[in-house]
């Protein structure tokens, strides 16, 4: 296993060029972090990672995080679903259950909550904006910011200037998400454009396996033209046009319903204008994102971290340009 971890660093890395001891030449990036939908628990893993990486690999650097807020916004509870008609025992019996739970959390949902929740949520809002200022057009050309990273971000995140945004982009910078960076600016259709892929829905975590659409492109990772995960949150797309794309990583069937064969998108990469962008579906899981030997409840193997750290960075230096690889459209891939 150490020669096979070796080897997958070793592709990730070959390509780049010599940096200097400062990293004086490595490309400047912003990261990501913000959240105004659900926040996933690996989100400190990807900072942890994304850090890692530039380090070993002195492709580039980062000027820093946009991070979340730190104002806890009381939540009111969730009423669970409606019971199915055809619902079973057991079923029932969880129902009834969550009922309960829900009466319960209700009877502390006061008026005076209500109210603290209330101020804490514009609080919360104007420091998410506050904290999203670097992403204005004026911002990343003052600070020679080559490329942004949008890792786990969610929700409709208020861009200082979303128009601008986009063609900063297309002006030839760099865009790279992981997961749902997909789940995010749903409302605002450049994004998604610019992207090509919005999350649609998902099911329950399954393994998976994967598909090499491009074995020579960088964001491989060197793994080769299949993929095997033992477990992740897949993510069904919508509002892909399959010719604008190039598919780096997909697979042959809904993973939740193995008998079907479609084509099902799982990373791709295009260019925007003069802008490159790189996007991957995975990164639901820490066991994923991190490489430790002690994360708990473990269902991926250190080897496919490892995997996963050379595909997000394969993918990285392509849209830096500092690596070579095609993003000529692939949609004869199936």
């Amino acid at each position: 296993m150490k020669k096979t971890l070796c080897s997958l660093f070793a592709f990730a890395l070959a390509a780049a060029p010599a940096f200097s001891a400062s990293a004086a030449d490595a490309k400047r990036v912003l990261v990501c972090t913000v959240t105004t939908g659900f926040r996933h628990s690996s989100i400190p893993f990807a900072e942890k990672t994304l850090e890692k990486l530039a380090k070993e690999s002195g492709a580039y650097t980062i000027v820093h995080f946009i991070q979340q807020p730190d104002i806890q916004v009381p939540k009111a509870p969730n009423k669970p679903r409606a019971l199915a008609a055809d619902a079973n025992a057991n079923a029932q019996k969880r129902f009834a259950n969550d009922m309960k739970k829900y009466d319960e959390a209700m009877t502390k949902w006061t008026p005076e909550l209500q109210a603290q929740a209330k101020e804490a949520q514009a609080r919360f809002d104007v420091a998410v904006k506050t904290a999203l200022e670097p992403l204005s057009p004026a911002n990343l050309a003052a600070e020679k910011i080559d490329g942004v990273i949008f890792a786990n971000t969610t929700g409709d995140l208020p861009l200082p200037d979303k128009d601008g945004f986009i063609k900063w982009i297309e002006e030839g910078h760099s865009f790279m998400a992981m997961h749902s960076g997909s789940d995010t600016l749903h409302g605002y259709r450049p994004y998604s454009d610019m992207l090509q892929g919005e999350f649609e829905t998902h099911k329950a975590q399954v393994p998976a396996d994967l598909v090499a659409g491009d074995t020579s492109h960088p964001a491989n990772g060197g793994i080769g033209a299949t993929w095997n995960l033992a477990q992740e949150e897949m993510y069904h797309i919508k509002t892909q046009e399959r010719s604008k794309v190039r598919s780096l990583w997909y697979m042959r069937h809904d993973p939740n319903v193995v008998e079907t064969k479609v084509y099902f998108p799982v990373s791709w990469c295009r260019i925007d204008g003069k802008g490159k962008v790189f996007y991957t579906s995975l990164g639901h899981r820490e066991d994923l994102w991190s490489d430790s030997e002690e994360i708990k409840d473990r269902k991926n193997s250190v080897e496919v971290s490892k995997q996963y750290q050379a595909h997000i960075l394969g993918g990285i230096k392509w849209a830096l340009g500092l690596v070579e690889g095609s993003s000529t459209p692939n949609p004869e891939v199936e």
